[in-house]
């Protein structure tokens, strides 16, 4: 699988998200990462593992503990890719709204019901 497929599929999971939502405010220890969550701790260690795979985050060792940073490369050519549409998303949006608004302007000049009585 291409970087790019393999971090959306890390991304597509909300505990893997919620996890890096964290992350983004510094770095963290497994257990400090598991807190939120109703899971096992194999559990979050897998979904610690996808998002190393993705190289979302890298985990350290310090010791006994296992501190996990985020690391925003990965983040930043998902965003990257996502941004090459938005002028489309921005430019279909603009027509809807121009569509609606011409059928409020029909609407408003052909004295079109509201459905009262």
């Amino acid at each position: 699988m291409d970087s790019l497929s393999t971090t959306f599929a890390a991304l597509a999971d909300p505990t893997r998200r919620a996890i890096l939502a964290r992350l983004a405010q510094g770095e963290a220890t497994v257990s400090d990462l598991a807190l939120p969550f109703a899971i096992s701790a194999p559990a979050i260690s897998k979904h610690l593992r996808v998002l190393t795979r993705a190289g979302l985050i890298t985990q350290g060792r310090d010791r006994q503990f296992r501190p996990c940073r985020i690391e925003p490369a990965q983040l930043k050519q998902a965003a990257d890719w996502t941004l090459q549409y938005r002028q489309l998303w921005e430019q279909r949006l603009d027509q809807l709204d121009d569509y609606l608004q011409r059928l409020q302007q029909q609407n408003d000049s052909s004295g079109g019901t509201s459905g009262k009585k």
